[in-house]
C-alpha cells in the first residue's frame, strides 16, 4: 500500500483489525484522553475488556506497522472519503485523517482532514456501495470518523446514532448510553479534532 507523503512509514491495511475485540476501546478512548472529565472511560464500555484492548494496542501502535483504515466513497460522491493512518513514530505518535483519493489511495496534497460536519460525516459513513477496498460496515465507518465531528449538531440525534453504532459493533447494551454520553461530552468540549492524541492505554 502506498500513500502519498508516507514513503517513510511502513503502512499496512488495518481493516482486518476493526472486527477484533478491543479495537473500539483503543480508537474511541483516544478521544477521551484530554483530561477534561472527572471520570475515566472504561474499555469494557466499547466491547471486550482491558486485556483485549491491551492486546489490540500492540497491533495498532506498532512502530514497524502503521495500520491504515480506508473509509472510501465512489467517484462522484458529494463528500470525499477519508483515510485514517495510525502514524506510529516512536517519538511522535498520532492519528492522521487524510482526504481519500481516487481508488484506494490517499494524498496529502489537500492537507489533513481537520473536521467534518454532522452532515458530511453521515454522508461518508452511509455511502451506499462503498469501494471494495476499505471498511464496508456502516457502523464501523461512522465510528472511525466520529473523532472528526465538528461544528454544530443535533445532540439527541447524534447520541442515538452513537448508541446504535456501538451496539452494532458489540458494545454492551447496559453501558452503551454512558459510553455515548462520554464520547459526546468530549466532542462538545472541542471545536476541532486534534490529530496528536496519544495512546489511551498509556494515559496520553
Amino acid at each position: 500500500m502506498l500513500i502519498e507523503g508516507y514513503g517513510h512509514g511502513p503502512v499496512v491495511a488495518g481493516e482486518p483489525l476493526v472486527g477484533r475485540r478491543g479495537f473500539w476501546a483503543n480508537h474511541l478512548l483516544a478521544m477521551c484522553g484530554d483530561g477534561t472529565c472527572a471520570g475515566r472511560a472504561d474499555p469494557e464500555w466499547f466491547g471486550g475488556d482491558g486485556g483485549d484492548a491491551d492486546a489490540l494496542a500492540e497491533a495498532l501502535f506498532d512502530p514497524e506497522q502503521w495500520p491504515v483504515f480506508r473509509v472510501l466513497v465512489p467517484d462522484g460522491h458529494p463528500v470525499p472519503g477519508v483515510v485514517v493512518v495510525y502514524r506510529n513514530l516512536v517519538d511522535e505518535f498520532g492519528v492522521d485523517y487524510l482526504p481519500g483519493g481516487p481508488g484506494a489511495g490517499a494524498g496529502l496534497s489537500s492537507g489533513l482532514v481537520s473536521g467534518l460536519s454532522w452532515r458530511e460525516l453521515t454522508r461518508v459513513a452511509d455511502c451506499p456501495e462503498p469501494p471494495a477496498d476499505g471498511v464496508q460496515d456502516v457502523s464501523g465507518r461512522f465510528l472511525l470518523l466520529l473523532p472528526l465531528l465538528s461544528g454544530e449538531w443535533p445532540d439527541e440525534v447524534v447520541r442515538e446514532r452513537i448508541v446504535a453504532a456501538l451496539v452494532a459493533v458489540g458494545a454492551p447494551e447496559g453501558t452503551v448510553g454512558r459510553a455515548a454520553g462520554h464520547l459526546l461530552g468530549h466532542l462538545e468540549r472541542r471545536a476541532l479534532h486534534d490529530s496528536g492524541w496519544g495512546s489511551p492505554l498509556s494515559g496520553g
